[in-house]
């Protein structure tokens, strides 16, 4: 089985898991993070090296205060309940997004967490927190605009590089594979420009039931998959055979 060097999952449905059995969304939501601290050892378990979960997008601030307020607290709880074993497991923390906004107590304790694993490499651990792909986008846009306005960089000589370098998972390679849970079909404004070349698997599960067995057909559907990066199949085998690896 083939396993992607980065896998990205939206974390879609812990409300309507709760909704279906009649219990707060707040339940759902506990439940989700069971479910991440089991996912996260499945993955470092599997090999795969970098891990980002979408955690709490841009838009989600827009929800009732009580639920943004009981989703801040859940993240608190995870980031000192699992960074022990998070750090013993060799796993680094990142985190990307409006940072900023988040409560300064969940801040402090993300930057101590980032801080404390920075050293680890078995795998990347990425949250995505306040995040929104338009608005990195547009925060690197910001960046390359005043390198530009100071006269260290001219409009005609930015780079794809350049771009890459200026958004917030720069040091991380582009994910293989982006896995959407609860049925949904569509990636809401994240990593648009990461995921140029992703593979997209979508699941009917909600992320509270989403299991071993499901992480494992999402990456033997990977497997079956021919990423060609705009080649044809032909100059596909031929860079293949020649040793060579599209890159991404």
């Amino acid at each position: 089985m083939q396993i992607p060097q980065h896998l990205a999952i939206i974390m879609d449905g812990n409300g309507r898991w709760a909704e279906q059995r009649h219990l707060p969304r707040i339940l759902g939501h506990r439940k989700g993070v069971e479910t991440v601290q089991a996912i996260v050892g499945e993955c470092l378990e599997l090999g795969i090296g970098c891990l980002t979960l979408y955690a709490f997008s841009s838009e989600n601030w827009g929800r009732p205060q009580e639920e943004v307020e009981a989703l801040m607290g859940l993240l608190g709880t995870f980031l000192k309940k699992e960074l022990s074993q998070i750090n013993d497991r060799g796993i680094r923390l990142m985190a990307v997004g409006e940072l900023h906004r988040l409560p300064k107590s969940i801040s402090k304790i993300l930057k101590e967490s980032i801080k404390k694993t920075s050293g680890n490499d078995r795998m990347v651990l990425n949250l995505a927190l306040s995040y929104g792909s338009r608005n990195e986008l547009t925060r690197a846009m910001q960046v390359l605009g005043r390198e530009i306005a100071d006269g260290r960089m001219q409009a005609e000589q930015i780079t794809e590089a350049d771009i890459e370098a200026a958004l917030d998972t720069h040091g991380i390679p582009d994910p293989d594979l982006l896995i959407r849970t609860s049925g949904e079909m569509r990636i809401s404004n994240f990593l648009l420009w990461q995921m140029a070349y992703s593979e997209l698997y979508f699941t009917e599960a909600l992320w509270p039931d989403f299991s071993r067995e499901h992480l494992l057909q999402a990456l033997e559907e990977y497997s079956r998959r021919q990423r060609r990066f705009g080649l044809t199949a032909a100059q596909l085998r031929d860079t293949n055979a020649n040793g060579g690896e599209k890159s991404h």
